[in-house]
């Protein structure tokens, strides 16, 4: 194991077909027929194309580990499945080779950072469905190599468990990992204010305050086209992750204030349309904006700030302030944010990570420009 070195063949390709949003290929650039049925089963349960890509990028790692192991997929064992997940935890994730060194290009080199206890169990469940499935159709193995853990084969369910306690599922995969539960993250204000300031663009600055106060993940609020905001009522509609359905969302007036700014500035460079996106590339020619993009505006005024905060770690921080508001019942704020179940919003009675200091944060407005928008609004 400590000599493998697997290569980086393979590639999870986007179609631009929807009965097939993504194929897994081999080396050779042809389809992988055992990940191409099982994705097509994932589409027939209803599943989402996200889904599709994320239960892919699990099905390629396993797939470069049995070819650089050379066995085939429908013959992998016990044996394989154990060493692909100490693999996964002492390998790392994959470096990049530098240009310097053509020598590890198409390699994966050792020493990267470690895979995250959440990232191995995912693939775990992945592939025990993975197998599960061929298994049941009858073209794959006939045992499973990622098997449920039988340790407590024979005893009673549930035996030392607190009935006040949600039911927990004992169902486990013997090579998942432990999951350590952690509590969410929040932005400090101070913290919030060093990176807002930063922020290049009006753009931007509606982006960051429309994700501090809505709540919505970085991915629904992209998916806002022209006509979903509404100033009048300060609400904003965007498509649910799980759900695809369309949801309105309660926003600031600071929000609404710079996108109305971000909307004068690119007013003869981006497409009107009512069911066009809302938010466009600020480079010519406009395309609407990906995840990938926000993601990177955001490191960037990371780096600047020199703090540590992320994209995600603003839906926390709006999920705090929700749930401190006495006036505001916790129903209310799981289906602000979208939670299926309360008790996972119910993690954000807990205290919060970080030290906050109980001021709101006061957001940097430039040469004024924010009350003499508010009249166009009518804002007070």
């Amino acid at each position: 194991m400590a000599a493998l070195s697997v290569p980086l063949v393979g590639e999870l390709v986007a179609m631009d077909d929807p009965w097939e949003p993504y194929r897994l290929v081999d080396l050779a650039s042809e389809p992988v027929e055992g990940a191409r049925a099982f994705l097509r089963e994932l589409q027939g349960a209803g599943r989402s194309a996200a889904t599709a890509r994320s239960y892919g990028m699990d099905m390629l790692r396993w797939f470069r580990f049995l070819w650089a192991i050379e066995v085939p997929w429908d013959r992998a064992s016990r044996i394989e499945a154990r060493d692909f997940s100490r693999w996964l935890q002492v390998a790392g994730q994959p470096r990049r080779p530098h240009w310097r060194r053509p020598s590890e290009a198409g390699r994966w080199v050792a020493g990267g950072k470690p895979y995250a206890p959440s990232v191995r169990a995912h693939s775990e469940t992945v592939l025990r469905t993975f197998y599960d499935f061929h298994r049941d159709v009858g073209t794959g193995p006939v045992l499973n190599p990622f098997p449920l853990d039988r340790a407590r084969h024979g005893r009673r369910a549930h035996a030392h468990r607190n009935p006040m306690d949600p039911a927990r599922n004992e169902r486990a995969g013997l090579y998942r990992p432990r999951v350590p539960k952690r509590v969410p993250r929040s932005v400090p204000d101070e913290e919030f204010n060093e990176i807002f300031v930063r922020l290049p663009s009006h753009r931007d600055r509606a982006l960051v305050a429309f994700y501090v106060s809505t709540g919505a993940r970085a991915s629904e609020l992209l998916s806002t086209w022209q006509a979903g905001a509404d100033p009048g009522r300060q609400l904003i509609s965007v498509v649910r992750k799980g759900t695809g359905e369309v949801q309105e969302l309660p926003a600031s007036a600071d929000a609404f204030v710079w996108l109305r700014l971000y909307q004068l500035e690119m007013d003869d460079a981006i497409p009107r349309g009512r069911r066009l996106p809302l938010w466009w590339t600020l480079r010519s020619p406009s395309r609407p904006l990906t995840y990938h993009a926000v993601h990177r505006m955001f490191e960037r005024a990371n780096a600047k700030a020199g703090t540590s905060a992320t994209l995600h770690a603003l839906r926390h921080t709006a999920a705090y302030r929700m749930s401190e508001d006495p006036s505001l019942p916790l129903t209310d704020v799981q289906f602000v944010l979208g939670h299926a179940q309360l008790t996972t919003t119910q993690h954000y009675l807990n205290p919060r990570e970080l030290h906050q200091t109980g001021e709101k944060p006061q957001v940097a407005w430039s040469l004024g420009e924010a009350e003499q928008v508010r009249g166009v609004y009518g804002l007070a």
